[in-house]
């Protein structure tokens, strides 16, 4: 039904391409949990060397499991515990190198190495979070930061049944 062109050149070219086919998957779906599932699976496909890509709805101010791809995940995660707590509580990207050395990681996946959280708000209420795990040690950077930050700019007022 899509067929996007997704570049494979740098990384800002990557992202400027997944920002278009967000844009596009989800600009007139408002339906939450589909844009979700869409969004993971189009990160999935085209993000290269990841183990887990999805979403941590804010559910009565706890994280709460959404759609992904990848293994089983952890369902229910408190504020300000392993990562995507951290990214809920403190509402910043949180860019980890190497999970094991995180304080209070949680591993969900042991094959885990670094992760990327990025808080979804939008008209400051804390939507979620957007979750990449990685199997390979530093394998998120600024610029993957920046990218995912720009995907959950367009996305987040799509999440938020306004």
């Amino acid at each position: 039904m899509y067929a996007f062109d997704i570049a494979a050149g740098s990384k800002s070219e990557l992202y400027r391409d997944l920002a278009a086919a967000l844009d596009s998957l989800t600009a007139d779906e408002p339906d939450a949990i589909a844009n979700m599932a869409n969004v993971s699976a189009l990160i999935w496909q085209y993000l290269p060397d990841l183990n887990w890509a999805g979403f941590y709805r804010n559910v009565a101010d706890e994280l709460v499991l959404g759609p992904f791809q990848g293994k089983a995940a952890c369902i229910r995660i408190l504020f300000g515990k392993g990562v995507c707590g951290a990214a809920a509580i403190t509402r910043e990207t949180q860019l980890v190198e190497d999970v094991h050395a995180f304080p209070g990681h949680i591993a969900c996946d042991a094959a885990s190495r670094s992760e990327l959280v990025v808080p979804i708000v939008h008209q400051g209420e804390l939507l979620g979070v957007l979750d990449l795990d990685s199997p390979i040690p530093s394998r998120f950077d600024a610029g993957d930061a920046a990218g995912c930050e720009a995907l959950v700019r367009i996305l987040a007022p799509r999440l938020s049944g306004r």
